[in-house]
């Protein structure tokens, strides 16, 4: 992807210690588990760093924690739109509690292109 030097070590710094949330969603969706889907995680896009992504598709996945800007989330999301992306948040608590909830829709966002 296009990327600068800090983006992508901010990327690889994210790698290395993930969220819950994300371990949890990358469990699920690695090794194409899912739909044989091929998901990576944190791939830098532009000055972005993206949570999933799923190439083949342009989808992007983005586990969305309590303190999120929306401003900051709303112009980021744009900028990947007009990349050709799309962007599908997915709120933390959906993934603890409905993770088989959340793979539906994320299979269902893949299979709407």
């Amino acid at each position: 992807m296009f990327q600068n030097s800090a983006t992508l070590a901010n990327a690889k710094r994210m790698r290395r210690a993930p969220s819950s949330t994300e371990r949890i969603l990358w469990r699920l969706l690695r090794h194409r588990r899912l739909e044989h889907l091929e998901f990576r995680r944190q791939v830098p896009i532009g000055r972005y760093v993206a949570d999933f992504v799923c190439l083949r598709h342009r989808l992007i996945v983005e586990a969305d924690g309590p303190l999120h800007d929306e401003l900051h989330d709303a112009e980021r999301d744009a900028w990947l739109q007009s990349q050709g992306f799309r962007v599908l948040r997915v709120p933390n608590d959906a993934v603890a509690r409905t993770p088989e909830r959340v793979l539906e829709v994320i299979v269902g966002a893949a299979r709407s292109r």
